[in-house]
């Protein structure tokens, strides 16, 4: 098992998951990224609301489950942060959570067209994506889900899924890790992409019930989680600037200096003095 992170770690990682979502395109302006708080199940961690590209670990903010700041500051925070809270509440299993407005998602949620695994890393999907319609519990509202019983409402529709549309809104994405969090948000934009395109070809061929499940706890496991995630990871390292590069291996420089450093000359051999007798 993993070690546990430390608040620090977490609140490293979490912001770097919201940039990392953004730099490869599924958050904007807007969206944001949590997980649970590493020690305390009751508590979640989300950044104070900002575009998540921008997000920072000292941005980084404990929540009760029923989205209350533990510690208030003067900053504006997510007006959506309930979105999160009653998931954590409803599934003890989740710990990661990403809501976003992917533009390969958005006509799903528009249309009502049902999402389906295309392809294998898609089968990340599972076997159903609810939708939810705020609609059928408030009417009309602002579309925005800030209220506890709004935020209720999408997790019960989320159900024991992993991924639920929200009309004319968004996805709202879960997982049992911030990784497979990140993974499952991202190629499930993608599979979404793949979708449309098969459309316009005029065929789909989805994956079948078995293929998904089967699929999807391949493309879960440890080993590919963590591979996209270091590639997810140096591709915004060098979005920002901050990558250097491999590493080289221990004791590489120093062969490598010795390498380059011009051999010694060799000195010539000195003469014999002659003695002489005064």
């Amino acid at each position: 098992m993993p070690v546990p992170l430390t608040l620090n770690q977490a609140k490293e990682v979490i912001a770097r998951a919201n940039r990392m979502i953004a730099n490869e395109g599924v958050l904007d302006a807007f969206g944001h990224v949590t997980m649970r708080h590493p020690t305390d199940p009751n508590r979640y961690l989300m950044s104070r609301s900002r575009g998540p590209e921008l997000v920072q670990p000292e941005d980084i903010q404990e929540f009760t489950l029923d989205s209350q700041i533990i510690k208030p500051i003067e900053a504006r925070l997510y007006g959506e942060r309930v979105i999160h809270g009653e998931i954590y509440k409803a599934r003890p299993e989740v710990n990661a959570v990403c809501h976003h407005h992917a533009p390969s998602i958005l006509p799903f949620c528009i249309s009502g067209m049902e999402l389906k695994p295309v392809y294998h890393l898609g089968a990340t999907l599972g076997p159903a994506v609810p939708f939810w319609d705020s609609r059928d519990d408030f009417g009309d509202t602002t579309l925005i889900v800030a209220k506890p019983e709004e935020g209720a409402s999408l997790a019960k529709a989320l159900g024991p899924n992993w991924i639920v549309l929200m009309r004319r809104h968004g996805a709202t994405v879960a997982g049992t890790s911030l990784e497979e969090l990140t993974f499952r948000t991202i190629y499930t934009a993608r599979n979404a992409a793949m979708q449309i395109e098969a459309h316009n070809l005029g065929h789909v061929s989805p994956l079948t019930a078995a293929e998904t499940e089967l699929a999807g706890e391949y493309n879960l496991r440890p080993g590919p989680v963590a591979r996209a995630w270091e590639y997810w990871s140096v591709r915004l390292d060098k979005a920002e600037g901050t990558w250097s590069g491999a590493k080289p291996k221990v004791g590489a420089s120093k062969r490598k200096a010795a390498a380059k450093k011009p051999a010694a000359k060799k000195s010539a051999p000195k003469k014999k003095k002659s003695k002489r007798t005064r």
